[in-house]
């Protein structure tokens, strides 16, 4: 079996979508950098790889066996093993992992450039694992909650953060189906609709603004995001930390 040694992960907890677990050039000062002083390299199949990147469901229970306390932590001096962590590639692209004790990738971490490389030289010359799982699983459905990788392609790590928090507000929104709140948020958005809202119903209007907001990211929909999260302690809370990332990355540069 392949190790690494000496590798330094930023976990992303809880992640489903591979386009929340930030490569290296978005690591913030503020991120908590571990260091993993043992870790299993698997080559796995591109599909195998995509499930594990863009999914929480469990991992094949013979690559979960063979990576079994195999990967070690280090804090200080001490060193401890943990259950069941390694690195994957699919040869285009890598993911460390972590399922603190579960069966499933709670937590996902990009490596550095230099060990990304290591990875690639390693790799040269051998053959991709073989695991069995159900590939069916590996389809993935996107909805509001979770977008599709190209809503959300091209923007910052910030911009994907307040996009999400603007997708929270949305589907509270649409829960709530309020035709006049519907109506005050889409003249919000789109003012020049004023005129023809006041005659549509609730799926009219929501369409309309869903439609409108979903793609790309702009200052508009950062005006529209602060409002509509405006009373809400835990999405303002939310909203203040990116925007104090966002001045602590200023002063760094």
């Amino acid at each position: 079996m392949l190790y690494l040694h000496d590798v330094w992960v930023n976990w992303f907890e809880g992640e489903e979508n591979g386009y929340s677990v930030c490569y290296f050039h978005e690591w913030r000062r503020e991120d908590q950098i571990e260091l993993l002083d043992q870790v299993p390299l698997l080559y796995i199949s591109e599909v195998l790889y995509n499930y594990i990147e863009n999914d929480m469901q469990d991992l094949p229970e013979s690559m979960l066996n063979m990576v079994y306390k195999r990967a070690y932590s280090r804090k200080g001096q001490e060193r401890n093993a943990l259950e069941y962590a390694c690195v994957v590639t699919d040869g285009n692209d890598i993911l460390a992992v972590d399922t603190i004790g579960y069966h499933i990738p709670v937590r996902k971490s990009r490596l550095i450039p230099r060990q990304e490389q290591l990875v690639f030289d390693m790799i040269k010359t051998t053959q991709p694992e073989t695991f069995t799982f159900d590939e069916k699983m590996a389809e993935k459905e996107y909805h509001m909650l979770s977008m599709e990788p190209e809503l959300v392609h091209g923007l910052t790590r910030r911009e994907r953060q307040l996009k999400q928090l603007l997708m929270i507000a949305l589907d509270q929104l649409r829960t709530t189906n309020n035709l006049e709140e519907l109506r005050y948020w889409l003249t919000e958005w789109d003012p020049k609709q004023y005129p023809f809202i006041r005659y549509m119903n609730e799926d009219t209007v929501w369409n309309t603004l869903y439609e409108g907001v979903k793609q790309g990211w702009s200052s508009s929909h950062e005006e529209l995001c602060q409002k509509m999260i405006k009373g809400q302690p835990f999405l303002e809370k939310m909203w203040e930390a990116e925007q104090s990332s966002d001045k602590n990355k200023s002063k760094q540069q």
